[in-house]
């Protein structure tokens, strides 16, 4: 019988750490415009869901690009804007046979509670590195272009 896999979760502070001394990658799920308002430092963007005039809706081509542009096997840490699409993304990448995914808890912009106030603070609250231009190739045209979709 198949165990399921349980999805780890850790601190932005983790995130970094692992990054710098394991080689983790750092995918931002969240939609190019948001990614250009402001990613961590490093992020490859591959949106969850697209941000259009009706609203989000789901990205077609997530799983496609997540396998052209890293395999089954890389070391990925997801983050979003509070912690929910990156945890739906990490557990669909999870059930599609990638082995080491985590999700980075409260995103970029932290996690709020019902009354929109900070619970859990993000990336950009805890002042670790960040940058507005991605680097050349991680930007989700480049990727998407890699796995031979529309990344529009």
């Amino acid at each position: 019988m198949l165990r399921a896999m349980s999805l780890e979760r850790i601190t932005p502070e983790e995130a970094l750490e692992r990054m710098e001394d394991e080689g983790w990658v750092y995918v931002d799920v969240r939609s190019i415009p948001e990614f250009e308002g402001g990613h961590p430092e490093g992020a490859y963007n591959v949106p969850w869901k697209h941000r259009g005039a009706a609203g989000m809706s789901d990205n077609p081509d997530f799983l496609k690009v997540m396998e052209a542009a890293f395999g089954k096997d890389a070391k990925l840490i997801l983050g979003c804007q509070a912690g929910g699409r990156s945890r739906s993304a990490a557990e669909a990448l999870l059930a599609a046979g990638f082995s080491s995914v985590v999700d980075q808890l409260a995103g970029w912009g932290g996690a709020k509670d019902s009354f929109g106030q900070t619970v859990e603070p993000g990336w950009q609250a805890a002042g670790l590195p960040m940058a507005l231009e991605p680097e050349e190739g991680r930007d989700y045209a480049s990727l998407a272009e890699r796995a031979g979709v529309d990344g529009s």
